[in-house]
């Protein structure tokens, strides 16, 4: 029994580090214009952290009511933990993104990403009154213009970041012509009739903060960091759950053993 309590506490407090490794996960998914989308991770990391200890506990103080408790809650975490990364690798499937011919940096279309996560993020009410002002008032496109790009060659063989591509800069598809980073003029074989061109201003507060594009480069960066995440998850993941079979194998032995005990007490 003092084995098998060992081994279980041992585990556990492996499981421990895995809960630190969920809630780090969750608090990388941070942005700052939209933060409700970490909180599940993080709030199933700290369910994992709670558990865990609770686990340790009864295994430390040989508590078999609280073993048991802890793993019936453990299985109930590690589903919960695996229908989120099934959820997050459905909608962030689709890219959106495509590359244009001769430029170092991708363009994204909005119709790329699926519909459940443009609903949600990039839907109108969330994104007019919360993600657009916040775009607004951040330095990403000050930033960009404070880079050293000489020429438009260099800023067209540079790399940019889905949020600089689709909101700091107009689609290359209006034609429009490089003057520097967020300052681009519109030529004669300029178009204006696709929606995001006739949006896009020089005005750096404005830029193509109202695009499409802007919310497809916004959604892009999202999946990015979620895929970044999900590598994390999906090997904490494999850890819990190999930890959990061992776990309840020692469980298992210790109540056969105690049962034997019990047996072998009464027989003599």
């Amino acid at each position: 029994m003092a084995v098998s309590n060992t081994i279980t506490a041992i585990l556990n407090f492996t499981a421990v580090l895995c809960s630190i490794a969920v809630i780090g996960a969750g608090i990388w998914l941070n942005d700052e214009c939209i933060h409700r989308l970490r909180w599940p991770v993080i709030l199933l990391g700290l369910a994992f952290l709670a558990v865990s200890l609770s686990g340790f506990v009864g295994a430390y103080w040989k508590k078999e009511t609280l073993l048991a408790i802890y793993l019936i809650s453990m299985f109930v975490l590690i589903v919960l933990l695996l229908a989120l990364l099934v959820l997050a690798f459905v909608v962030t499937r689709p890219s959106g993104a495509y590359s244009v011919p001769g430029v170092g940096f991708e363009e994204y279309r909005l119709e790329g990403f699926s519909s459940w996560l443009r609903d949600r993020v990039a839907g109108g009410d969330n994104w007019a009154a919360n993600i657009k002002p916040c775009l607004e008032s951040t330095q990403i496109c000050y930033r960009l213009n404070r880079r050293p790009y000489i020429s438009a060659a260099d800023f067209f063989a540079a790399h940019l970041s889905p949020i600089e591509s689709g909101c700091c800069k107009p689609p290359l598809t209006c034609g429009f012509q490089y003057s520097s980073p967020t300052t681009w003029v519109v030529g004669p074989t300029s178009s204006t009739s696709a929606a995001d061109c006739s949006v896009w201003e020089n005005d750096p507060t404005r830029l193509c903060y109202g695009c499409d594009s802007c919310r497809a480069g916004f959604l892009a960066d999202l999946r990015s960091r979620w895929s970044k995440a999900a590598v994390v998850l999906i090997v904490t993941l494999t850890v819990l759950i190999w930890v959990y079979l061992v776990a309840c194998s020692a469980f298992r032995n210790a109540q056969t053993e105690s049962l034997f005990r019990s047996y072998k007490r009464g027989w003599v």
